[in-house]
């Protein structure tokens, strides 16, 4: 059953089977499958990271390889319309200003359900994306 008509959904992306299964819920969820927007967050690459330093890795080459690999693991027809998108920089931050600059009404992302250490030291994404998105999150628990 569609819920929301002409709604666009963003849906952050980490190859995780959590992951597609956000994807599949936005597919039943939406009106227009190519109003879903899958994106990954790649962290900006430091200056001293080897293939900088050695001119054999960019922004360009990184965004092109996450864009293959998220083609293979979201192959299928059911994908074919959904748009794929790649970011850069902190995961929370870019999600909510890549919902807000597309004019997103929904972002429905998986929770991996960290607790105790793994989550301070980690940190949860999800969290920061419902303190900073200025549309509803849809959190799946895994």
């Amino acid at each position: 059953m569609k819920l929301l008509p002409r709604k666009t959904i963003v849906v952050p992306f980490d190859f995780s089977d959590h992951s597609v299964a956000a994807v599949d819920t936005a597919l039943e969820i939406a009106d227009d499958d190519s109003q879903i927007h899958v994106v990954h967050v790649l962290q900006e690459l430091h200056v001293a990271d080897p293939g900088v330093v050695w001119q054999t890795i960019d922004n360009d080459n990184r965004a092109e390889h996450a864009t293959e690999e998220m083609r293979k693991r979201l192959e299928g027809e059911k994908y074919k319309d959904v748009e794929l998108h790649i970011e850069f920089g902190d995961a929370g931050h870019q999600i909510s200003d890549f919902a807000k600059q597309n004019n997103c009404e929904l972002i429905v992302m998986p929770s991996h359900g960290r607790t105790g250490i793994k989550r301070l030291l980690i940190g949860s994404v999800a969290e920061r994306v419902v303190r900073l998105s200025h549309c509803p999150v849809l959190v799946l628990r895994s």
